[in-house]
C-alpha cells in the first residue's frame, strides 16, 4: 500500500509521481497527506508567498457558453456589462493595489479573445502601468495568437493567464464554443513568445477525482509554474447554480495532491476562497503557497490587508515565485525553480 510520507520523501529527492500514485493518495489520511505536501512545498518553494490581484477590465456579453461563468451571454445573471476600461482607470487601481503590497497585477477581460485593436490599446495601458508602478503585469485576454503575445511582452507583460478549467475528458461538459485544444494552443503560443503562464481550473464543476488529477498532469506536461485552484461559487442564473459547494477538507486534499504532482509550482488559491470557513488558511498549510487577493471578477474576495496579516501569521515571506521583479521593485531571489 502506498505511504504518503515515503512518497513525499522520494519527491523531495527528485522523483516524479505517477498518475496511479496520485490516485492512491486520495485514500491517505488527510492530516498526514497535508503535512507531507507542506514539506514538499518547503523543499521546492521555501516560505515565499506570491500574492496577486485581478481587475475585471472588460465585463459581460461573452459569447462563450462556459457553464460556470457569470459573464457568459448564454447565462441569466445580473453581471454588469462594460467595454474596456480606460488606461486611467486601470492604472489607478494598479497604484492602489501596489500601495497595499500587491506584487503582481492581472488584467482580465471577458470574451473569447481581444481584437488586434484592443490588444494595441492594452499595450498602451500596460506601458503606463510599468512607468508608474513596480508591479509585475499579468493579462488574461483569451485565446490569442503568438504575434499578439509578442506585442504584449514588448509592452511589459511577463505572464499570461489561461485556465484549462478541467480535464480534457470533462471539458465538453463545461464549454462547447471553444475546445480544450484551443486552450492548449494559446498556452503554447504564449510560451513561444517568451511569457510565463498561469493556468489551473475550477473544482466542483461536477468532475471526478480522476479529472482533477488528469488536469494536473496536463499542467505538468505544459511546464506550468503558477496553478490557480478555484472552488466553484454556484452563481444564480448559471447552469451550475445547484452544484454543491466543496467542503474545506475537499480543497485541502486537492491542494495537497496537486503539490505532490507539481512540487515546484505556485499553487494559488483563487476564486471561491472566501467561501471556505478559514478563508484558505488550512490550505496554505497543506501545500498552497500563493493567492489572488482582493475582489474576484464578479464576486467579492478577501481584502489585501486581511491576507497580508494571514501570510505573516503563517510564517510566509511575500515575494515573486518564478520571475525577477522589475520596474522600481527591489531585487528579490526567485523562490521556485
Amino acid at each position: 500500500m502506498l505511504d504518503a510520507e515515503a512518497l513525499g520523501k522520494e519527491i523531495r529527492e527528485g522523483k516524479s509521481i505517477t498518475r496511479q500514485e496520485a490516485m492512491e493518495l486520495y485514500s491517505q489520511p488527510l492530516e498526514k497527506l497535508c503535512r507531507t505536501a507542506d514539506a514538499i512545498r518547503r523543499r521546492f518553494c521555501s516560505d515565499r508567498f506570491d500574492l496577486c490581484s485581478i481587475l475585471n477590465a472588460k465585463s459581460g456579453r461573452c459569447p462563450e457558453n462556459c457553464r460556470f461563468c457569470a459573464q457568459s451571454s448564454h447565462n441569466r445573471t445580473q453581471t454588469p456589462e462594460y467595454p474596456l476600461l480606460s488606461t486611467e482607470e486601470i492604472v489607478k487601481q494598479a497604484t492602489i493595489d501596489e500601495a497595499q503590497g500587491i506584487l503582481r497585477y492581472s488584467i482580465v477581460t471577458s470574451g473569447k479573445r481581444l481584437s488586434d485593436q484592443e490588444v494595441e490599446s492594452m499595450c498602451e495601458t500596460i506601458r503606463a502601468i510599468r512607468e508608474k508602478t513596480g508591479l509585475s503585469v499579468c493579462v488574461s485576454f483569451g485565446l490569442l495568437h503568438e504575434g499578439q503575445y509578442q506585442k504584449l511582452k514588448a509592452a511589459g507583460v511577463t505572464r499570461i493567464h489561461n485556465n484549462l478549467e478541467t480535464s480534457r475528458r470533462y471539458f465538453p461538459n463545461i464549454c462547447t464554443t471553444h475546445t480544450f485544444d484551443e486552450k492548449i494552443q494559446a498556452i503554447r503560443a504564449a510560451q513561444a513568445a517568451g511569457l510565463s503562464v498561469c493556468s489551473g481550473g475550477i473544482m466542483g464543476l461536477g468532475e471526478t477525482w480522476e479529472d482533477r488529477i488528469d488536469m494536473a498532469f496536463t499542467l505538468r506536461e505544459l511546464g506550468i509554474k503558477s496553478v490557480p485552484v478555484n472552488m466553484l461559487n454556484p452563481l444564480a442564473g448559471t447552469p451550475l447554480e445547484q452544484n454543491q459547494t466543496l467542503a474545506q477538507e475537499d480543497m485541502r486534499r486537492i491542494v495537497a495532491v496537486y503539490r505532490f504532482i507539481l512540487p515546484g509550482a505556485s499553487i494559488r488559491l483563487a476564486g471561491g476562497r472566501g467561501l471556505l470557513p478559514d478563508k484558505g488558511k488550512s490550505c496554505f498549510l497543506s501545500g498552497a503557497n500563493a493567492a489572488i487577493s482582493g475582489n474576484m471578477l464578479t464576486t467579492a474576495g478577501i481584502t489585501v490587508p486581511a491576507d497580508m496579516q494571514m501570510i505573516k501569521h503563517l510564517g510566509y515571506t511575500l515575494g515573486y515565485d518564478d520571475e525577477k521583479p522589475h520596474g522600481n521593485q527591489p531585487e528579490q531571489k526567485t523562490a521556485c525553480p
